[in-house]
């Protein structure tokens, strides 16, 4: 099938574009919705900006709009109308994206999918946690986290590459602190540098940290495609 893969640039929406490709689908095109601000429940917030790197690196064209409101509704009213754009464009067949467990998102997903007569895909429903991360590491997925928000997790891992040896402890305090290690409460967003989808890494030339004490922000301020690696 031809899919759009509503995309934010981190970890879950990258993998499910290579777990769709192996399942033999070809993604044509990246549905990225600006949120209006961190407090959307539906969207993935920071540095949406730098999606384009991503896009042009995995040579998958990448359809944007954004949202002036937070509530869910009017959120979803938005991505019909990208949806729906990404239909009349590239004549997708269906969605991909990556929830894991989250019933409220796949469930809005599904709804907007079938109003659109599209298949809604999602290919890391249910995964177990530790293992995906694994998978991750293994399948050479490097992705840094960009925002944390959650007890357990401190200044030290904002602009962090996750390593094999970082899942062990992250486990440790997922048990620990009841954070879900895959992040998709919220506990964490991630930002992914490279994979075997793209033609070339995402190079960080700058970047601030933005730490309150409980959580914090890891804002890329210059970034670029690194060419020569």
């Amino acid at each position: 099938m031809k899919l759009a893969c509503l995309f934010s640039g981190g970890k879950d929406s990258t993998y499910a574009i290579h777990l769709a490709k192996q399942q033999g689908h070809d993604v044509v095109c990246l549905l990225s919705v600006f949120p209006k601000s961190e407090e959307s429940h539906l969207l993935h917030h920071p540095n949406l900006k730098w999606t384009k790197l991503q896009s042009i690196s995995m040579k998958i064209p990448q359809l944007i709009i954004s949202s002036n409101s937070d509530e869910t509704n009017d959120e979803l009213i938005v991505m019909e109308k990208l949806l729906q754009t990404a239909k009349d464009e590239f004549k997708i067949d269906g969605l991909v994206h990556g929830g894991i467990k989250s019933k409220f998102q796949k469930e809005k997903f599904e709804t907007l999918c079938t109003k659109l007569n599209l298949v809604s895909i999602a290919p890391l429903w249910n995964t177990e946690p530790k293992q995906y991360m694994n998978k991750l590491v293994d399948s050479n997925f490097n992705f840094l986290m960009i925002t944390v928000s959650s007890d357990g997790l401190d200044e030290q891992w904002l602009g962090k590459i996750i390593l094999k040896s970082d899942i062990e402890l992250l486990t440790t305090l997922s048990d620990k602190f009841r954070f879900n290690l895959n992040f998709e409460g919220g506990e964490a967003e991630t930002f992914v540098i490279d994979c075997p989808l793209f033609s070339h890494p995402i190079k960080i030339n700058q970047f601030t940290k933005n730490w309150d004490g409980y959580r914090g922000r890891f804002e890329i301020v210059d970034a670029e495609l690194n060419c020569n690696a």
